[in-house]
């Protein structure tokens, strides 16, 4: 990653405000961008992230990379982490640094977060209309409620959370532990999109592999149940797991990608 030619800029006011690690790479003119976001405890120098930042570097387009607070480059606990906060970021993000029609992919709690955009973005016309597409991968919206809270975590786990604020979850990733905080639970609770529905304004791919064990296919299919006035295209990948990196995903994603970004740039037809 260009960590040298990483910006930041100030998300927040107050005490609240915090430092975000922005990487933007220009595009040519006429070529749409693309805004990436990571998933929970991830960062933009994943593999996912850099092959599309090579992709766009290859094809003439802009992309950009943001790390939440909490996360890679930017400052902050990670511990003060919220799905509210860094959502709030990502639409910082993009309506400071993305100036053109974009294509905004999300992976696993990116995906939730792109969600969470779209709304921001509902009612700013001209910031709205920027929001050009929209790729999810094993897209996690409502993660801490629906897959953590009521799924994964024992009665004694939740307990746990009650009482002392947090609950270390093991990492299938890493030796780090995941900090679940109480303060990530109760305001996942006021992002929750998945109880009506949902409209971003924008076409939508969804690549879900089918042995996810993270977020189950099914959670997909719930969310294109929401989706129900966009444009959505859901391919299950049989084989799949979770991360969607193997180089056939890889290419996989990058040719989703591509589509939307040769039909944008196409124009009407």
């Amino acid at each position: 990653m260009q960590e040298g030619n990483a910006q930041t800029i100030t998300v927040g006011t107050g005490s609240d405000a915090r430092d975000i690690a922005v990487l933007r790479e220009d595009g040519a003119p006429g070529c749409c961008g693309i805004l990436w976001l990571s998933g929970f405890k991830s960062d933009m120098s994943g593999t996912k992230a850099e092959e599309i930042a090579a992709f766009a570097r290859k094809t003439g387009r802009a992309v950009t990379r943001l790390d939440y607070s909490g996360h890679g480059l930017s400052g902050g606990d990670f511990e003060d982490g919220t799905i509210s906060r860094w959502a709030e970021e990502a639409v910082a993000v993009f309506e400071r640094v993305c100036r053109e029609p974009t294509i905004v992919v999300g992976s696993s709690m990116g995906g939730w977060i792109a969600l969470l955009l779209a709304r921001a973005l509902k009612g700013k016309s001209d910031l709205a209309a920027r929001l050009a597409g929209m790729v999810l991968i094993a897209p996690a919206p409502d993660f801490t409620e629906e897959l953590m809270w009521k799924h994964e975590f024992t009665d004694e786990i939740r307990a746990t959370i009650l009482r002392e604020g947090r609950f270390e979850r093991p990492s299938e990733y890493d030796d780090s532990p995941y900090v679940i905080t109480r303060a990530l639970i109760e305001d996942g609770r006021n992002n929750l999109l998945l109880g009506g529905p949902i409209e971003t304004g924008c076409p939508v791919t969804i690549l879900q592999g089918q042995r996810d064990d993270a977020v189950p296919w099914r959670h997909a299919l719930r969310l294109v149940d929401c989706l129900a006035l966009d444009d959505v295209v859901l391919t299950l990948i049989k084989d799949g797991d979770h991360r969607l990196s193997r180089p056939a995903d890889i290419a996989r994603l990058i040719a989703a990608i591509d589509r939307q970004a040769e039909a944008l740039e196409a124009g009407p037809t």
